[in-house]
């Protein structure tokens, strides 16, 4: 039982990073702009946090830092797709490639960097019962900061005037542009909002989860986190349960080698990606559930008058 639910923890721990990308993808294309850069963003993100937590000690200071990169990044995104009309799915894929190149040149200092001990955190009584208590109060603050952020982003989507307005500029933007809504700061905002938690995400990687800095250190967390939103038909709570479950069957794949399981080590650190590959074959299956939530105007350029 105890090892259980020190497997439900690690899924809690790891499904997070997944969590806070998918959810700010999903802000994005809400808003009807798709960006394929998040893999890039979430490295530089990562060595962004990671070096401010090593210079200054403070794990606050390192995700204001992770965030500020992804904001910073997916501003420059932004320009770029909104007024100058780049295709949207190039410049993502320039993004990536840039954020690879540009994290592991900066990163070549910090490479054999290690960060102090990392508190502890537990929530007083709760994290004293049973089995509950070590699989799901041991936790640190961000990993409930997610968990509130998908109710919260739920509410602003389906119950307040400005989601409204966010999910019309993406379903929409000509009619909402008629309405008198500037569109394209509009966008630009979800964008910088949606950089900004895949800046956190990458933040989180190398500060808490590891805690160190290696190359490549994202691994296709941000290409999962994409596949997250079109997995969860581009609804918050189910972006929550799909990185829980990507998370979980990332920490089996550790839990089966741990335990001397007779399987190629690759083929365990394959779980993760061909899960993600056998959900998307799933959901294809159905086009016209795919059609009916996906944002009308995802990846399609908007010039006002046109």
């Amino acid at each position: 039982m105890n090892e259980l639910a020190l497997l439900l923890a690690a899924t809690l721990n790891a499904g997070t990073v997944l969590a806070l990308a998918g959810l700010g993808l999903l802000i994005n294309e809400r808003s009807g702009i798709i960006n394929l850069g998040a893999e890039g963003m979430m490295l530089v993100a990562a060595i962004a946090g990671f070096a401010t937590a090593v210079s200054t000690g403070s794990d606050v200071l390192a995700f204001a830092a992770g965030a500020g990169a992804g904001a910073l990044l997916a501003g420059i995104f932004g320009v770029l797709v909104i007024w100058l009309n780049t295709n949207q799915y190039a410049t993502g894929l320039a993004l990536s490639l840039f954020g690879s190149g540009f994290s592991a040149f900066v990163g070549i200092g910090f490479v054999q960097e290690r960060l102090g001990e990392r508190a502890k955190f537990a929530v007083p009584y709760l994290s004293d019962i049973p089995f509950i208590g070590t699989a799901l109060f041991r936790q640190h603050p961000l990993v409930y900061g997610a968990m509130l952020l998908a109710a919260a982003l739920a509410w602003f989507l389906y119950r307040s005037r400005a989601g409204l307005v966010l999910r019309a500029v993406g379903e929409s933007p000509e009619s909402a542009h008629a309405l008198g809504y500037p569109v394209r700061r509009i966008r630009l905002a979800a964008v910088m909002a949606g950089g900004a938690l895949c800046g956190l995400a990458g933040a989180y990687l190398s500060v808490i989860y590891t805690p160190l800095w290696v190359e490549g250190m994202v691994a296709g967390r941000g290409w999962i986190a994409l596949a997250l939103t079109t997995f969860a038909t581009w609804r918050p709570a189910r972006v929550l349960l799909g990185a829980y479950l990507f998370g979980g069957v990332t920490m089996l794949q550790f839990q089966l080698q741990g335990e001397g399981v007779q399987i190629p080590s690759q083929w365990l650190s394959m779980l993760p990606y061909l899960a993600t590959i056998v959900v998307l074959v799933l959901i294809s299956r159905n086009p016209t559930w795919i059609r009916v939530n996906m944002p009308a105007s995802l990846g399609k350029p908007f010039t006002p008058g046109s």
